[in-house]
């Protein structure tokens, strides 16, 4: 054979191979890095984890949409999970049964009395890397919501809360308390009075009894927990949303000294920028 068409065959074969690589990248796009030699320096690209995100009560998920886009403008996968708010027997296993259905690391957010849910439905969740806690109740095992917001004064929401009756599916009454037009200033301060009035038309209430289930495990103590006070937070006391953050041993604390309770419509870049530390800490 003549040395000329073994050159020929060599730079035929080594044509086909750069041909399959390139339908392989085509076909893969960002794995390519998985495929790279050994010993080439480059390694897998870490998979983003998802965020999910709880909302508490007087809110549904809608609440977190500001939050949303600017997590979403980065490239991350959300979902909000729609509380039920009746109470931790109901609410957690149900937040618990969302956190099975997805594979991967999750980062978990919750606003409010979605603290309390989040505390007990993460318990044992291997997928879980990180508690993000909004302005809201982080309680150890045998507390009660009911503890936690009178452990320290100031808040205001109670005497803006409305009782409605309502019938529940084994035939008792029930209570569930609503946010009433009165209630801006003790929860929603620092947004607009139309932004308030549609918060207020759209809330989803929770039942009163919320306030007095004990919570039966507390996911902090293995999962690293972060943390954000609204200063002039009118629903739970700042000075309980600090005493909660650091009983839990939170990373990082954020103050938001201006802050009314719904800190995530009023200052929706400083959330999203504490669940991204969470998630370039524990991902």
């Amino acid at each position: 054979m003549s040395t000329e068409v073994s050159r020929r065959k060599v730079l035929a074969a080594g044509a086909a191979l750069a041909g399959s690589a390139a339908l392989t990248v085509g076909a893969e796009g960002t794995a390519v890095a998985a495929t790279a030699p050994s010993g080439t320096g480059e390694e897998r690209p870490k998979a983003k984890p998802t965020i999910v995100l709880v909302h508490g009560g007087y809110a549904d998920s809608s609440c977190w949409n500001a939050t949303i886009r600017k997590l979403q403008a980065k490239g991350y996968t959300t979902v909000c999970g729609s509380n039920p708010l009746r109470g931790i027997p109901t609410d957690a296993p149900y937040i618990a049964s969302l956190l099975d259905s997805i594979s991967g690391p999750v980062v978990l957010v919750a606003h409010s009395m979605g603290g309390t849910v989040i505390t007990n439905a993460a318990d044992g969740k291997a997928n879980v890397t990180a508690l993000v806690y909004i302005a809201a109740f982080v309680p150890d095992v045998g507390e009660t919501q009911g503890d936690l917001i009178g452990k320290f004064p100031g808040s205001e929401v109670l005497p803006v809360s409305v009782p409605v009756p309502y019938t529940k599916a084994d035939g008792t009454t029930g209570t569930d308390l609503y946010l009433s037009k009165d209630g801006q200033a003790a929860f929603a301060a620092d947004i607009s009075a139309a932004d308030f009035r549609v918060l207020q038309a759209t809330q989803r209430p929770f039942d009163a009894d919320s306030f007095t289930y004990p919570t039966t495990a507390a996911a902090w103590k293995t999962i690293p927990a972060w943390g954000l006070v609204a200063g002039q937070d009118k629903a739970i006391p700042p000075a309980c949303e600090r005493w909660m953050y650091s009983r839990a041993n939170a990373r990082k604390v954020v103050e938001v000294p201006s802050s009314s309770h719904v800190v995530m419509l009023s200052h929706p870049r400083i959330v999203a920028d504490l669940i991204e530390d969470a998630v370039q800490a524990t991902c």
